[in-house]
């Protein structure tokens, strides 16, 4: 019991010391009020932060988008009346007061990555470019071993020597037919 008072006294005292128009249990929310301006706070927010963001997961951010006028507030007023009365002029200003963009304007492609292959594209071609100039410029011809004819007295070399009878090269030769083995 004396806990609990103890407890409902703490929170009395913490609860005094909040500005008044803070959201309560969202320390995020104490440090982002004074950035936020005159914009009315009309939810929880992402994380309990006041601060706005236009999000396809999390489409009502928790301030309005602009502040309050003379304008804004005319419709507000008229806005709690019937709404048949309003033209749709006034409809989209009330929109545009609470949001920045509609869905469709958040979902709409920016281009972006037309920028982002372009950018990837020339890197790949300067790539190429540079090991054609390194085999042109740099690297010394293959030495001759590289030759077929080379190959192919090595690999005679290599039967002949009968390099790794069990399982290996010498295994798939036949020695008394000279030829592969089916």
């Amino acid at each position: 019991m004396a806990l609990r008072l103890i407890n409902h006294a703490l929170r009395r005292q913490l609860a005094a010391q909040l500005p008044r128009n803070a959201q309560v249990g969202s320390v995020a929310s104490v440090h982002t009020l004074d950035k936020i301006g005159k914009r009315e706070v009309v939810g929880y927010g992402w994380n309990g932060t006041a601060s706005y963001a236009d999000r396809v997961d999390y489409p009502l951010p928790p301030i309005r988008f602009r502040e309050p006028n003379n304008e804004i507030n005319a419709l507000r007023v008229k806005e709690q009346g019937d709404w048949k009365k309003l033209s749709p002029q006034e409809i989209k200003a009330l929109y545009r007061a609470s949001f920045c963009q509609t869905i469709a304007e958040v979902q709409a492609g920016t281009g972006e990555w037309k920028m982002h292959l372009g950018i990837g594209l020339l890197f790949t071609s300067a790539a190429i470019w540079i090991a054609i100039l390194m085999n042109l410029f740099v690297y010394d011809e293959l030495p001759v071993t590289f030759d077929e004819e080379h190959q192919k007295a090595q690999l005679k070399r290599m039967l002949d020597l009968e390099v790794n009878p069990i399982t290996g090269l010498s295994s798939k030769w036949d020695y008394e037919n000279n030829k592969w083995k089916n």
